[in-house]
């Protein structure tokens, strides 16, 4: 009789700990959970900027592309993380051109980044070390938002780039 409820305490305890560990993951994203949904095709509708003063002038992002020129530009984050963007912007100073990327997610800190690296030609994505990561904000069947935090007189602010899902 002993040994029953002795038997039953540990296969309750077992499920009970088993439960807990399910519940407290219930909810909670991952990078390769938020990868899955990034996949696809995207329009990149606006580029805006929160939390910057008035003052504050940003005319270039990512490898000196003035943002105007991104705005309405087409990304393609195929489930092989061999990607790219091309931006059509016919606004003054711009040039139509794609630019091929490798792309992925991942965890920093419990926030879900997203990061890509410009493939140049001839060089492996391996042997390329500069880069851009934004936060994940939102993501789901038809939109995605990033963040990229900048600082600015110590304070934190951050270039937000609003998506559409072609």
């Amino acid at each position: 009789m002993i040994k029953q409820l002795i038997r039953l305490f540990t296969v309750f305890g077992a499920a009970s700990l088993l439960l807990s560990a399910c519940a407290s993951q219930q909810g909670t994203v991952s990078a390769n959970s938020m990868s899955k949904s990034v996949k696809g095709k995207w329009t990149l509708n606006t580029v805006t900027f929160e939390g910057l003063p008035a003052t504050a002038r940003v005319t270039t992002v990512f490898s000196n592309i003035p943002y105007k020129c991104l705005e309405g530009s087409e990304w393609n984050l195929p489930s092989n993380a061999y990607g790219s963007f091309t931006t059509t912007s016919g606004a003054e100073g711009c040039s139509p051109y794609t630019q091929n990327i490798v792309w992925s997610t991942i965890n920093q800190g419990g926030v879900i980044m997203l990061q890509f690296k410009e493939l140049l030609d001839g060089v492996k994505a391996k042997n390329i070390s500069d880069g851009y990561r934004v936060e994940l904000s939102a993501v789901d069947n038809s939109g995605m938002i990033w963040r990229a935090p900048v600082t600015l007189e110590g304070k934190t602010a951050y270039i937000v780039y609003s998506f559409s899902r072609k």
